[in-house]
């Protein structure tokens, strides 16, 4: 048996040494699973809550604005940063109209047990964060989900008045519009104060 040149030992190590992610050997020519890792504001703009949604589509940056909406505003941020929406999936895209995401079980009736009280008071222009609700006839003062969120495509001037908006996510609006159904948030978190 042949044994191996030193030098051609260290070149196999320091290829290999550079083709992990965490622990796990990923060949040169593969992506880590869940893709390439999606970059985080460093500075939030003075004065903003911001959420950070990570996919796998690249990062949705949302302004939120507790100035119309604190208790929604209040109740997103608690889940985000208990970690709660991390690994949800995208389980609704409507093309034109909205990106849905939030649920407990990934499905539209996932329900976290409890619902906000309504703040409606923002339009739905493109890219508008909202909270879902259950319809009318079961929910006539048009509560909150606890959990579930919807972002906008496009202006929907016909939800306007019926859903607490609660963001903006417009300038992220070129990535909403890549999510597909299936897709996950792979962590999302609100910065600061």
């Amino acid at each position: 048996m042949k044994r191996s040149s030193p030098l051609f030992l260290l070149l196999v190590g320091l290829l290999l040494a550079n083709c992990t992610a965490g622990n796990v050997y990923v060949p040169p020519t593969l992506t880590p699973l869940g893709g390439a890792p999606t970059a985080v504001p460093a500075v939030v703009p003075s004065g903003q809550k911001v959420a950070v949604i990570e996919t796998v589509r690249g990062p949705i940056y949302c302004t939120l604005r507790p100035d119309v909406a604190p208790q929604t505003v209040a109740n997103f941020e608690k889940l985000a940063n208990e970690g709660f929406y991390d690994g949800k999936l995208f389980f609704r895209v409507e093309p034109g109209f909205v990106i849905q995401g939030g649920s407990t079980d990934n499905t539209a009736s996932g329900d976290i047990g409890y619902k906000v009280p309504a703040e409606i008071n923002l339009p739905h222009t493109a890219g508008a964060l909202a909270t879902a609700r259950v319809g009318d006839q079961d929910n006539p003062e048009r509560a909150s989900s606890g959990s579930q969120f919807y972002i906008t495509l496009a202006p929907q001037p016909g939800l306007d008045g019926a859903y607490t908006v609660f963001g903006d996510c417009g300038t992220s609006l070129d990535v909403v519009q890549k999510i597909q159904v299936g897709d996950a948030m792979q962590r999302v978190r609100v910065q600061g104060p």
